[in-house]
């Protein structure tokens, strides 16, 4: 459930008009419902009561740091994958000793910034990478908490560009070596070996494939503690989807009830890496329509936010849903909902039957609260959006629009 709802024939975030916003803050504009970040952060965080864990919001999904605070606030860790995440994770306000640091391409300052920061742990994803975090470790003279990242060849039946967890992924380590690599890491000096992690891809929408990779993790953790090595933390990762359109994605309760007969007793603290199953359904992108035009086989509703704005229909053919911000009695008309960007794959929507919109009108990208803003850029020079965050009947602006000067900081 999210807060973005009608009442009468205009859409609403929480008490507060979206077109309020949208006029006086300006387009593209993501908003974002408080309250909705709140519930969906507690309807997982309590999936998981009767056992020992951390939420670990992940940073990639959105890190702006009034949403980031929130988490901390109610009590969440961070999965972060570089150095200007953990910057932001502890800007606002999140425990050291809740955060985890995965990713493939860790540079050294990343590691001294993390060993520095006293993180939980990293999630190592190769044996280079292990030795690398054994040497920066001792030359600093404190010991480097990890979980080694295992690969459990698991299909997650999802889009193959966030597909992580199959045997031919550029992550973590194959469960078929992950003994041998465990034995080899434990040997090292400046290594603290405390838990496992894996992570087998993005927007899944069935409970299987979590269930059988964590099987394989069970299993694994079994044959570490034949062998000496105790394992205090599983990180499960994330990756539970939302609905964008027909989708039936499972409750976190159901996630919850699915997993939990499994791994009750297996007296570890486990991790869990939610983002777009929390932030997804939380944010809407607005944009203002430019101008109206009709081709010999296509009708354009052409908007002012672009690819550089949300890149995911771009980059992924995904869906999002859009409708007015206000609604009227209007024709319907099929047309693709297209950007300013010079790129033919700059679009929101394809062959869209939509109500036929007018030059001025706002229209509402739906579910854009992950993988939105974080994933924006300024292609064609364009400035980022405004971010704005609504709590009951009064809205803050989280993230200023840039300007034109802004586009040039940093150059000579």
């Amino acid at each position: 459930m999210h807060d973005f709802n009608y009442i009468g024939n205009e859409i609403y975030c929480e008490k507060v008009p979206v077109e309020k916003i949208a006029r006086e803050v300006g387009t593209p504009v993501y908003i974002y419902s408080s309250n909705t970040l709140k519930n969906h952060f507690r309807a997982f965080d309590s999936a998981f009561s009767n056992i020992p864990h951390i939420v670990c919001f992940a940073v990639k999904a959105n890190s702006n740091l009034s949403i980031l605070r929130l988490f901390a606030e109610g009590g969440g860790g961070a999965d972060i994958v570089s150095g200007g995440e953990l910057f932001r994770a502890l800007k606002a306000g999140i425990d050291p000793q809740k955060i985890v640091f995965a990713g493939i391409g860790k540079t050294e300052e990343e590691i001294i910034f993390a060993l520095k920061s006293n993180i939980l742990m990293f999630n190592a994803e190769s044996p280079l990478e292990i030795k690398r975090i054994d040497e920066i470790a001792g030359k600093l003279g404190l010991k480097a908490r990890i979980a080694l990242r295992v690969n459990p060849d698991i299909d997650p039946k999802t889009h193959p560009y966030i597909a992580t967890g199959l045997k031919k992924s550029k992550f973590g380590i194959d469960i078929k070596r992950a003994l041998e690599e465990y034995r080899l890491a434990s040997a090292l000096p400046n290594i603290e070996i405390i838990g496992i992690h894996k992570h087998i891809g993005s927007q899944i929408t069935e409970v299987g494939p979590f269930v059988a990779a964590m099987q394989r993790i069970i299993d694994l953790v079994a044959k570490l503690r034949e062998i000496g090595i105790e394992i205090k933390y599983i990180d499960a990762g994330g990756g539970l989807g939302i609905r964008y359109s027909e989708e039936e994605p499972p409750h976190p309760r159901e996630f919850g009830a699915a997993l939990m007969p499994m791994i009750k007793d297996l007296d570890c603290t486990f991790i869990f890496e939610p983002g777009r199953v929390i932030a997804g359904n939380a944010g809407i992108l607005v944009t203002k329509v430019l101008y109206l035009k009709s081709g010999e086989v296509k009708n354009f509703v052409i908007v002012d936010a672009g690819m550089n704005d949300l890149i995911r229909p771009s980059l992924y053919e995904a869906y999002h849903n859009i409708i007015p911000v206000a609604r009227r009695d209007a024709t319907d008309i099929t047309a693709d909902v297209v950007g300013p960007i010079c790129e033919s794959g700059d679009f929101l929507a394809k062959d869209r039957k939509m109500e036929r919109p007018e030059p001025g009108d706002y229209l509402a990208v739906m579910s854009a609260g992950a993988y939105g803003f974080t994933m924006s850029s300024n292609y064609n020079s364009r400035p980022k959006s405004a971010e704005v965050m609504v709590e009951g009947d009064k809205y803050t602006i989280i993230r200023k629009r840039e300007t034109y000067e802004d586009l040039i900081r940093g150059e000579t």
